[in-house]
Order: structure tokens, then sequence, then C-alpha cells
């Protein structure tokens, strides 16, 4: 319980969004949706260690919504995450000139939004 006393009303609150083949897709799920401002959190984070030992379906990493009200915006920005190409392009960062996938909406280098082609 959180020093408000509402910890079990926030947990019961959040709703799991989408379960990632990885850390790392979870990772750029979560950046996607807190660029956006929706408050997440990804749950299993460190339970890949226990893979083989309790089935992929109890590890796996989930991205959990904070807020219930975020839920339509956030299920439309994964589907456009998931929609796009698995085989990206290289495109540079406007900020620090990084190379990155052109998948990535955020720098994995400084953190700043990548710009739309134009």
């Amino acid at each position: 319980m959180g020093p408000d006393g509402r910890g079990r009303e926030r947990l019961e609150q959040m709703r799991r969004l989408y379960i990632a083949a990885d850390l790392t897709e979870a990772r750029l799920v979560a950046d996607l949706l807190e660029a956006a401002g929706i408050e997440v959190e990804i749950f299993n984070q460190f339970a890949s260690g226990a893979l083989g030992e309790l089935p992929f379906t109890e590890v796996a990493p989930e991205i959990w919504l904070r807020e219930e009200t975020d839920e339509a915006q956030a299920r439309r920005l994964v589907a456009e995450f998931a929609s796009r190409p698995r085989e990206p392009e290289t495109r540079f960062c406007p900020h620090c000139h990084t190379a990155n996938p052109e998948t990535f909406a955020i720098c994995w280098r400084c953190g700043e939004a990548m710009e739309a082609d134009p």
C-alpha cells in the first residue's frame, strides 16, 4: 500500500495493454507511450531468468497502463508500432546525428523525438 493508502485501488485501476516478445521490445513500446504522455509500468522486467522453470507466458514482459482513460490512445499507438515493417531502414537523429532504425520514434542515444520524414 502506498503512503496515500490507495495502493490497492491504484493497482486495480491499471490495465494490461501489451505482452512483449522481450525486454527490448517492452522498453520500446513503453518509451513510445511515455513520449505520448501515457504513464505505463513494465511488469516482469527481471523474470526472464526463470524462463525454462516457468512458461514464457508467465515471464514475458508486460506493459500496463496506469490510467484506464489512456487505453484507446495507447492501443492505437501499439497497433501502429506493431504494423511497422520488421526490417527497418536507417535514418539519422536530427539532434545528435546518431543512426537509428527508421521505426524508432525516439533516438536511442539522446532520447529526443525523431522527426517525421517529409
